[in-house]
């Protein structure tokens, strides 16, 4: 009897063993080589960075248990994928590949392009699963957020038993400094590994997630009560449908209930229409891929400048704007690597409109310093806080009105502004309206680099100028055609935007942190 041939497992952007489809079919056809490889041009972009590399290490190392306890173990490899793979079918005589398919950068997508005509040329069997909600090829958005609800509604796979090719070794892994990457600290980056994110699941369903409606918008209580689980279905270390069906279970018990429950039934609602958009802006990059370079729109080509101004985008980067709300948002992404839906999508404004940078200069920099950035999701909403797709409401952000909004009694513009922690409550937003400013401005703190009033006034102008330019409303409608949401598909989401007397602007958010 023949014995079955190997059978390569490439993980990805999917670092876990439960509902793993690639997995249990390759188990099923012969000897399992569970595969990582450390692909040096990938960590070479301009959108990698430190703490991603730190949060996926953290992973591969999780996902190594779970696989030892199946029967395998993971396989590292650091090189061009193609010549992985080359060498491994070479050493092991493995005639299948299997894999998630990927809706990543551009980078990715060139490099899934080779390791198909590769596969094809070498008589490889290349088997790829849809990961979650998001459709290749898809000919139409009409139904698509049914179907999306019945792939959610599948059962959870188990993991399989694995039988181990042998003879295979992995190489040790590399540290951020040997792929290159700059110095990145984040001390309060979230942790990686498929433990951390289970835990973060079952206290977010069953004890921070109460508030989770009301306290969204807010940076402070928005790190307590959101879920923060978007960096572990950013790299897979559980699946959407896994994140979706507990959801869903928790909104059954709570049905059951009677009673008061303290705001979790609107908060639980929100969530779950939350899941829907982060697939939603997925499928946007899937079908477009050169959003991530060119405008949706091809009216607002030329409107901003090619190269960014170096002053202000460093000005902005570093948290050193003048705007107090605005730098206190920066320095927190910067040390946390997290950052809450409202005050991202005020951090893409603000540098889009008030500082007039290119969208794809700043986006670049928050896909660094977000540690659940998604390409899938980041580059379809930078365009969209950038007003650049033609389809969406434009939003400037008052960044003072949102420091008065969010954080009234200016507490976490202290907290991360030591230099203002002085400033009188009535001032801590607007500093260069407290008669005694000169001790601070320009020497502890800057003074503002752009009057944002003034600066907003003229970004709509020229947004403005474009929307009414002939010819811009019929590609806009092709472009909604294309890409835009169906209402009734995503009723759920309609719905509690009505019961929480929400307007559509609640709907934007850099990365879905959810």
């Amino acid at each position: 009897m023949r014995t079955a041939a190997p059978q390569i497992v490439w993980f990805k952007r999917d670092l876990r063993v439960v509902d793993h489809e690639p997995l249990v079919r390759a188990a099923a056809a012969g000897p399992v080589i569970p595969l990582y490889v450390v692909e040096p041009g990938l960590w070479a972009e301009p959108d990698a960075s430190g703490r991603h590399w730190a949060f996926i290490a953290e992973s591969l190392h999780a996902l190594d248990r779970d696989l030892r306890a199946l029967g395998a173990h993971l396989v590292v490899r650091c090189g061009e994928i193609v010549e992985v793979l080359s060498g491994m079918v070479r050493a092991t005589g493995a005639d299948g590949l299997w894999s998630h398919e990927e809706t990543g950068n551009a980078w990715t997508y060139a490099r899934d392009k080779r390791v198909a005509a590769w596969a094809s040329a070498n008589g490889v069997a290349w088997r790829e699963t849809p990961q979650g909600g998001v459709v290749r090829r898809l000919k139409t958005r009409n139904g698509w957020a049914r179907q999306w609800d019945k792939v959610m509604a599948r059962q959870v796979l188990d993991p399989p038993h694995l039988t181990a090719a042998t003879g295979v070794v992995s190489a040790p892994l590399k540290t951020a400094a040997a792929l290159g990457l700059d110095d990145d600290p984040c001390p309060g980056r979230q942790a990686g590994g498929r433990e951390q994110g289970l835990l973060l699941l079952e206290s977010f369903l069953t004890e921070r997630g109460a508030p989770y409606r009301r306290a969204m918008s807010a940076p402070g209580p928005g790190a307590a009560h959101c879920s923060r689980l978007s960096p572990h279905l950013a790299f897979g270390t559980f699946s959407m449908r896994e994140v979706a069906q507990a959801t869903w279970a928790r909104q059954r018990a709570l049905k059951q209930m009677s009673g008061p429950v303290g705001g979790w039934r609107g908060s639980m609602a929100s969530f779950s229409s939350r899941l829907h958009w982060r697939h939603h802006f997925m499928q946007k990059l899937e079908d477009e891929p050169g959003l991530e370079f060119q405008n949706l729109h091809p009216a607002y080509n030329g409107m901003r400048p090619a190269a960014p101004d170096r002053q202000r985008l460093a000005a902005w980067s570093n948290g050193e704007t003048g705007l107090p709300f605005v730098d206190a948002c920066m320095r927190c992404l910067r040390a946390t690597g997290w950052m809450n839906f409202r005050m991202r999508a005020m951090l893409m404004a603000v540098a889009s409109y008030h500082l007039w940078l290119p969208w794809r200069a700043s986006g670049t920099v928050l896909a660094r310093l977000f540690t659940d950035y998604e390409p899938g999701i980041h580059w379809p909403q930078t365009q969209m806080q950038s007003g650049t797709t033609g389809i969406n409401t434009v939003r400037i952000y008052n960044p003072v009105k949102q420091g008065y909004d969010q954080d009234p009694d200016g507490a976490f513009v202290r907290q991360w502004i030591p230099a203002l922690r002085a400033a009188p409550d009535a001032y801590i937003h607007e500093p260069w309206k407290w008669s005694d400013a000169g001790s601070i401005l320009d020497k502890t703190y800057p003074a503002p680099i752009v009057d944002h009033t003034a600066a907003a006034r003229a970004a709509r102008d020229k947004v403005h100028a474009v929307r009414r330019a002939a010819g811009f409303g019929r590609d806009a409608k092709a472009i909604q055609s294309k890409h835009g949401s169906r209402k009734s598909g995503l009723k759920q989401m309609s719905d509690a935007r009505k019961r929480a007397g929400k307007s559509r602007r609640d709907t934007g958010q850099l990365s879905l942190d959810l």
